[in-house]
């Protein structure tokens, strides 16, 4: 317990998935979470539940394309917290067209929010980091940042920027003693891949090719980024941590 105790954490993405878990669970850990969204209702039902556990949340509406809405992020953020310790880049949206099937419009949709937005963050949150003495920025990628499968043309290509963009930001924030590091899923029952998991061909699937005999929990992803947001990482930055259940371990 206690393990992020009186650190302020902007997670967004966090009105449902593995970002709700990672608020839950970091408040649970004492941190104080600014939780971050374009879904009102499920923001409104994770305030709920950290308030009757005691925590302490400042939830914003917030397209994480917008750079405006960067900028009242961190403001909000510092009236209410007076800094900024970690930021959990976890906000994501997929698509599962091939590079010939995909269209220029839903290309740049995914690459606004995934790379575009991931970007975003560490631009407006390292300074603020700078001047509390340091921090941890965890950029949620995946496996197919990694490895490719057919289709997700705009998925893999995003993903795979978001995993590169975080060991550059490594190097150039190290000094400030600002750890940047990224976090691989495989697929996780979330609502973005229930309809995945509804489906008997894509759960056979899934299970010929990750060795683990049970399927990846949003839970499974904040323990990982509980890790990297707390002082038991300081000496990892710039690094991969792969929650696959053992996928792209062949």
């Amino acid at each position: 317990m206690e393990r992020l105790n009186d650190k302020v954490v902007i997670i967004t993405g966090a009105a449902m998935g593995q970002g709700f878990e990672e608020a839950l669970l970091f408040s649970t850990e004492g941190a104080k979470i600014v939780a971050t969204d374009i879904v009102e209702e499920g923001l409104s039902k994770l305030k709920k539940k950290i308030e009757e556990r005691g925590g302490e949340i400042l939830t914003v509406v917030h397209d994480v394309s917008s750079e405006e809405d960067w900028k009242k992020v961190l403001k909000k953020t510092l009236d209410k917290f007076q800094k900024l310790d970690v930021l959990v880049n976890n906000a994501g949206i997929g698509s599962r067209n091939n590079v010939e099937n995909e269209t220029l419009d839903e290309w740049e949709r995914v690459q606004k929010v995934n790379s575009r937005g991931t970007f975003l963050g560490m631009k407006y949150a390292a300074p603020e980091m700078r001047r509390n003495g340091g921090g941890s920025i965890i950029n949620l990628s995946s496996v197919y940042g990694m490895i490719g499968v057919e289709g997700y043309a705009a998925y893999h290509a995003s993903k795979g920027a978001v995993r590169v963009l975080t060991k550059s930001a490594a190097m150039e924030f190290a000094k400030s003693y600002i750890r940047v590091n990224s976090i691989h899923p495989g697929i996780i029952e979330t609502p973005m891949t229930e309809d995945l998991f509804a489906d008997d061909q894509t759960v056979e699937w899934l299970q010929s090719i990750t060795p683990w005999p049970t399927t990846g929990r949003p839970l499974d992803v904040a323990y990982g980024a509980l890790y990297l947001a707390s002082d038991e990482s300081t000496f990892v930055t710039g690094s991969e941590l792969v929650i696959d259940g053992g996928w792209t371990a062949h």
